[in-house]
């Protein structure tokens, strides 16, 4: 199972713009299959949400920054002092959010409370009126008591895409000081006063719509991101949820489809999920609980595949090379078959998916197949001496890495049985010994190799799981661990247009 994730999500530049309110609302979102139980399912804590809201703002602070505006135009007819303005350049050098809550709405979304914000701008600025000649200078505008409040709800577009719609959103500055550069000084209260409230109302009219485009910029980067992943040559993943998410006051809980098919001929799986519930603890940011059916559905997908079909030789051509006089000391009638030494075959075949079950703390797989041992004539044609059929119990050992799941696959115990041979009758017994060498030192790391790469989880390419812990439950596997933003330039963005 090879590379990734993050599943769900593609890597690169484009990941970037999502690095903010995505943790939270990525895994929020609803889904094509309303009544399926899932194969993956994700929590994500109160703790996990705060901070996802650190994120976001500290996101929302970056993307203020690098806002172009559109230049404000204004006029004032009535009384004796009527005037036109225009305010250009606007820019956001500062921006500070000492309070702020975001709060879930059970079963629908959330509400993000901003208060007592407050930014610094600057601009410039174009005056003209009646009395006056036109004139023109720089000013900076200091902005406090800045309040926000957005409510937004999780939906998806018309093709199964997460989006994001704001529900209603409501911003307000409470204080404006404006300071003007040198060249005005001498009508400087003039302009202060005339300017204080159209630049107020703009502010105050501002707010919200900037909200509204950062959401739309936000779902077009998700509408770019693909449910189902290449893994590897043999297999595809399945990270479409199947259900919409289950919002409480104090957890987001979300479930992916969490399904495998063979790259090369995807087929409806002919079983189904079992429903399974994830343990009500909060210790940690984010818990995934990754199903039986996941990794039975990966296990069909692999062997459908061809990947665990093993060439011995091949394998173990870097410790020696088989031939008929390695077996001769094993299986002595097969020096009257074959009176000189021939080159040997030993091909593997899985011939069953494996059967997967995770219960008593371990993971657990047993393989059924059959190893074919054939002679290489001087021709170059190939005759089977004999054909041993096996059973092996194994174990999974897991680890996460970055943020893929690595399976390690470790022989327990195995059994042998004659299935066919060309040299005459023999226990099987006899080649107990030699088998668990060629399994321990040719199979297992060759299909090792082909799992090096894990599964991807389902989270961003801009986080980094912290101290993530496995544990083995009846039907389930269960990873929590906290987060933290990769330290990477993920704040450089291209500019954005703004009102």
């Amino acid at each position: 199972m090879t590379h990734v994730l993050t599943g769900i999500f593609e890597r690169g530049g484009k990941e970037e713009i999502m690095s903010a309110c995505s943790f939270l609302l990525l895994l929020s979102i609803s889904s094509l299959c309303l009544n399926a139980n899932p194969g993956i399912k994700v929590k994500i804590t109160e703790e996990g949400l705060h901070f996802g809201m650190q994120v976001g703002l500290e996101f929302l602070k970056q993307r203020l920054k690098e806002a172009i505006f559109e230049d404000w135009h204004g006029e004032d007819t009535s009384g004796l002092s009527g005037f036109n303005y225009t305010v250009s350049k606007i820019r956001i050098q500062h921006v500070q959010f000492p309070g702020k809550s975001l709060f879930l709405i059970p079963a629908t979304g959330m509400k993000l409370l901003v208060h007592d914000a407050s930014a610094i701008a600057t601009a410039d600025w174009r005056f003209s009126t009646w009395l006056l000649s036109r004139s023109s200078g720089k000013l900076k505008v200091c902005l406090t008591g800045v309040s926000i409040s957005a409510a937004a709800k999780v939906s998806k577009d018309e093709d199964g895409h997460p989006k994001l719609l704001l529900e209603n959103c409501h911003g307000n500055v409470d204080g404006i000081d404006i300071q003007l550069d040198d060249t005005s000084r001498w009508f400087y209260r003039l302009l202060v006063n005339l300017l204080e409230r159209p630049l107020r109302n703009n502010f105050n009219l501002n707010l919200c719509p900037i909200i509204y485009s950062e959401i739309e910029r936000f779902n077009a980067e998700l509408k770019q991101h693909q449910n189902r992943i290449q893994l590897d040559a043999f297999a595809v993943i399945d990270y479409s949820l199947v259900k919409p998410p289950s919002i409480s006051l104090a957890s987001i809980s979300v479930d992916f489809k969490g399904a495998v098919y063979s790259a090369l001929n995807r087929t409806q799986l002919s079983f189904e999920p079992d429903p399974f519930h994830l343990p009500n603890t909060r210790d940690f940011m984010l818990y995934i609980g990754i199903s039986e059916y996941f990794f039975r559905s990966a296990s069909l997908a692999y062997y459908t595949s061809g990947a665990f079909d093993v060439s011995i030789e091949k394998e173990l051509s870097a410790y020696f090379r088989l031939t008929t006089e390695t077996f001769n000391n094993i299986i002595p009638t097969i020096a009257f078959y074959y009176g000189v030494s021939n080159p040997v075959m030993m091909n593997l075949t899985v011939t069953a998916a494996p059967v997967i079950s995770l219960h008593n703390g371990r993971f657990l797989l047993d393989l059924s197949g059959s190893m074919d041992v054939l002679v290489v004539q001087t021709n170059f044609t190939t005759n089977s001496m004999f054909t041993l059929n096996i059973t092996a119990k194994t174990h999974i050992n897991m680890i996460i890495f970055e943020k893929n799941l690595i399976p390690t696959l470790c022989l327990d115990s195995f059994d042998l049985a004659l299935a066919h041979s060309t040299i005459g009758f023999f226990k099987a017994s006899i080649m107990k010994n030699f088998m668990s060498y060629i399994l321990q030192k040719g199979v297992i790391p060759a299909v090792n190799v082909n799992l090096k790469d894990g599964v991807p989880l389902p989270v961003l390419d801009t986080m980094v799981l912290v101290q993530p812990t496995i544990t083995m439950y009846q039907g389930y596997l269960l990873i929590s661990t906290d987060a933290k933003l990769k330290p990477t330039n993920i704040w450089k963005h291209n500019h954005i247009r703004t009102f």
